[in-house]
């Protein structure tokens, strides 16, 4: 019995390092995450298989109470219980399906990886091991993800060791030769450091100093000028008019954040502006669970906040090319990218407002998964944040 607890703490302290160095920010670092299954493993009993998940996933997304205590004015409650309850989804998935038959653990961490990357346990489903596969085969593709699945499986099996070795070797060469993805050209992505203020503050002022951004970086032939999540406020008529206007006489094309409010709730939506007009390109698919999406909210005849779309719109097409847009939490779920890549986009646009992650390292992270991705698929990457 005492050696089973010596062994749990020191999985444990692993499956934390795991959590901790592979969702550091650091994009070559991903692959540390792929300790997580062998971790799993090797557990004694389903009590430490909780330990081991929890230490892991609880580091991951250490950053998430400090910054939703920003977000919520410094009200630490709601970031807590938020970390709990998502650390919670991905205890029990991998606590229920663990198994002391060592030859049913391969398909059973399977069903695992593929519940946390799939709603409805997918809606919390951060730190998933599979985006490491961006690093691991760079330019790969669907191979790439289907070789770095049978890795995960490998790992929880007999052979743990080789396989172990063998994606040890595709991450060092892969460190050795890691190139960022490239930016497309005529994309510019702008980042702002508004703070707090960027979509609150929405007044003509504001629309003003957003436009002499967007003209400020529409130069040496950039004809797509990307902008934050939540830019230009709430999309109204007269925010529309306002930026077409100022738009006449250029060729360029502005894609930037914002609200469109309903008797339902909101979309968190990303806008086309340009001197022909403007339309709501995207619909974001999965807002942040608990601070935006809070569906609960109608079964007292109030608002639902942000409205998911799940499936809808995974591209859009503009001037002939498909994009694959993600919104900031989207950046940190494995299905609204792949979702996205099964239709082939020629471009991956990348948003976020990150001002209330201010000293954790969530916006890094958000960067380091999209970057995987982009490189996994070889994808073109625009990325504009707002801190």
């Amino acid at each position: 019995m005492r050696r089973d607890h010596l062994r749990t703490a020191a999985l444990t302290g692993l499956a934390i390092a795991a959590g901790w160095i592979g969702w550091s920010g650091q994009v070559v670092l991903l692959p540390a995450t792929l300790a997580f299954p062998a971790i799993w493993a090797l557990v004694p009993n389903r009590v430490a298989v909780g330990l081991v998940s929890a230490g892991y996933f609880l580091a991951a997304s250490r950053g998430l109470p400090q910054g939703a205590a920003a977000f919520y004015s410094y009200n630490l409650w709601p970031g807590l219980f938020l970390w709990l309850v998502a650390s919670i989804s991905f205890l029990s998935v991998h606590t229920v399906l663990w198994t002391s038959v060592a030859s049913k653990r391969p398909h059973r961490f399977l069903a695992a990886a593929l519940l946390m990357a799939l709603p409805p346990f997918g809606i919390t489903g951060w730190a998933h091991p599979i985006t490491a596969a961006g690093v691991l085969f760079p330019g790969w593709g669907w191979w790439g993800l289907a070789a770095t699945t049978a890795g995960l499986i490998g790992l929880v099996s007999w052979i743990w060791p080789a396989v172990a070795i063998a994606l040890t070797g595709a991450w060092a060469w892969s460190a050795a030769t890691w190139t960022d993805p490239e930016v497309p050209r005529s994309w510019r992505g702008v980042d702002l450091e508004m703070g707090a203020s960027l979509g609150r503050e929405a007044d003509l002022s504001r629309q003003r100093d957003l436009i002499s951004k967007a003209r400020g970086a529409a130069d040496d032939g950039v004809g797509y000028i990307v902008l934050p999540e939540s830019a230009l406020g709430f999309w109204t008529p007269t925010v529309e008019r306002l930026w077409t206007k100022a738009l006449v006489g250029s060729s360029v094309t502005v894609i930037a954040g914002a609200a469109v409010v309903d008797a339902d709730g909101y979309d968190n939506v990303l806008v086309e502006m340009s001197a022909a007009g403007a339309r709501v390109l995207y619909r974001e698919r999965m807002p942040v669970p608990g601070s935006m999406w809070q569906p609960w909210r109608s079964w007292w005849g109030d608002s639902e906040g942000a409205q998911a779309d799940f499936f809808a719109n995974p591209i859009v097409v503009l001037h002939d090319r498909k994009l694959a847009p993600l919104i900031c939490y989207e950046q940190l779920i494995a299905w609204p990218v792949l979702q996205s890549m099964l239709h082939d986009p020629d471009v991956i646009v990348a948003v976020g407002n990150g001002w209330w992650t201010a000293n954790t390292s969530i916006v890094a992270i958000q960067r380091a998964s999209v970057e995987a991705w982009a490189r996994l698929f070889a994808k073109p990457l625009v990325i504009s944040f707002n801190a």
